[in-house]
């Protein structure tokens, strides 16, 4: 009789609610790293304009 319980134990279905949070927690993480990205690509972005504004580089091609 124990037996019988735990086969109808472990063919429970997939809660909704744990599928809803970890699509949620998934999701958040996600943006995050997403956001991290461009919080990275903005920070090169204003040195190199910082840069050119301080002739510390040139975006011209000197030619000899």
């Amino acid at each position: 009789m124990g037996a019988q319980r735990i086969g109808h134990v472990a063919n429970k279905g997939p809660s909704v609610f744990k599928e809803i949070v970890l699509g949620m927690s998934f999701g958040v993480m996600a943006g995050g790293l997403w956001k991290m990205h461009h919080w990275n690509n903005q920070t090169r972005t204003k040195e190199f304009y910082d840069m050119l504004e301080k002739d510390e580089i040139s975006s011209v091609v000197v030619e000899e």
